[in-house]
């Protein structure tokens, strides 16, 4: 009986030793537990941009898909607290102070907006809290060694201007351009790259650069300038509502340059507010594929979105562009949730987010995969140069810059 004893008491000791250890390989930031992954976001549900609520929306539905269908990720429900912030920095820091500070968030994700992510990169950065995904492509999301906790969810704003420059030169080298930017670092970045791109004849082609502000209530002046330069080639840095209202000044005016538009503004919402007709021609360079285009019609992909779209945002169009973007930037932050395992910490979050290898994602073109490394944030610089015919986009060239 004593050799029972002896024996259950050592099984029992080791039992416990072997619990124990099982519990400490699990560790955790505030944030996280055995049964949750707590993330926050700002999104401007309201103000100028509030046509790009649909990411939060999107986001918030795809965890839900995910606890609803698979249990989550890795038995952990995730929880994304999507606060507005109106698209205002002022709201954004007190939004976000709110999700560190009350809420206890492990991460930021997938917030929008440069403006208003710029306003709060040195807090959170301080704090050593993930910005991880953010729906912005400005250039100083890519500062490994200065933020480091901050990466993007696409290519840069640089990048693509870079490459709208290049297919511009091998296509009209003796162009006069016109460029209407939005007057903020998102306009700012498109310029920069699209100069970088032209290189020394950027100073020659360039012949007229006019600004716009977010609280302009028209750009029928601005467009009206751009015209009056002789510009036979126009570079349309706008977003949102500017961008349909530009689409359709030009065409009321009666100017018929060559279009570069920037990617965000190529959304066949903003197409169609403008009429097709307005847009027939436009250049534009993307990674992603065009939900609402017929040749992905049966893309597994889309036929998948479209689905979820279906059973969990039955109120949303299917087939905004803006929605199927971001569905992409959840699941890529769903992958990197699953890598953790159950070392749940803001540092493991952070190194699996920046050793994204070959990860393809539902929205990319095929060819285009996620790629990150610690001293390149970047996910992808390849995009492919396209031509909306009125209906349909036309793929003209895949471009790479390094």
């Amino acid at each position: 009986m004593k050799r029972l004893v002896s024996t259950l008491a050592v099984l029992s000791t080791t039992c416990l030793l072997a619990g124990g250890a099982l519990a400490a390989d699990k560790k955790y930031s505030e944030g996280a537990t055995d049964t949750e992954v707590k993330l926050g976001q700002t999104m401007p549900y309201s103000g100028p941009l509030s046509i790009h609520g649909i990411q939060g929306r999107t986001e918030v539905a795809y965890f839900k898909m995910l606890n609803e269908e698979k249990g989550g990720i890795n038995g952990r429900k995730i929880n994304l607290i999507s606060l507005d912030d109106a698209f205002s920095p002022p709201k954004t820091v007190e939004q976000t102070r709110k999700l560190v500070e009350d809420d206890g968030v492990l991460a930021l994700f997938g917030s929008s907006g440069t403006a208003a992510q710029s306003a709060v990169q040195k807090y959170l950065n301080g704090k050593g809290i993930p910005q991880l995904l953010l729906s912005t492509g400005a250039n100083k999301w890519n500062q490994p060694k200065t933020f480091k906790w901050s990466t993007p969810a696409f290519h840069l704003y640089g990048t693509e201007g870079e490459i709208l420059a290049k297919y511009l030169l091998s296509t009209k080298p003796d162009a006069k351009v016109a460029i209407l930017m939005q007057n903020d670092d998102f306009g700012r970045d498109y310029v920069a790259g699209f100069k970088k791109g032209l290189g020394d004849k950027a100073a020659k082609m360039i012949v007229k650069e006019v600004p716009y502000e977010l609280t302009d209530p028209t750009l029928d002046s601005q467009i009206a300038q751009l015209k009056s330069s002789g510009a036979d080639v126009f570079f349309n840095v706008s977003l949102g509502k500017a961008s349909s209202q530009s689409f359709k000044k030009a065409y009321e005016l009666d100017w018929k340059p060559l279009q570069l538009v920037v990617s965000p503004s190529v959304g066949r919402q903003f197409l169609e507010a403008a009429g097709l007709n307005a847009v027939t021609g436009i250049i534009a360079a993307t990674p992603y594929k065009q939900v609402s285009s017929p040749r992905f019609a049966n893309d597994p992909d889309v036929l998948a979105y479209q689905a979820f779209m279906k059973k969990y945002l039955p109120n949303e169009d299917p087939k905004n562009e803006i929605g199927f973007a971001v569905y992409s930037f959840a699941y890529v932050m769903g992958k990197i949730i699953e890598a953790c395992g159950d070392e749940l910490t803001r540092e493991n979050l952070l190194y699996h987010a920046t050793h994204l290898t070959d990860l393809k994602a539902p929205s990319l073109l095929p060819g285009t995969t996620y790629n990150t490394s610690p001293d390149n944030y970047v996910p992808f610089k390849r995009l492919v140069v396209q031509k909306f015919d009125g209906q349909d986009w036309v793929e003209l060239q895949a471009v790479t810059v390094e």
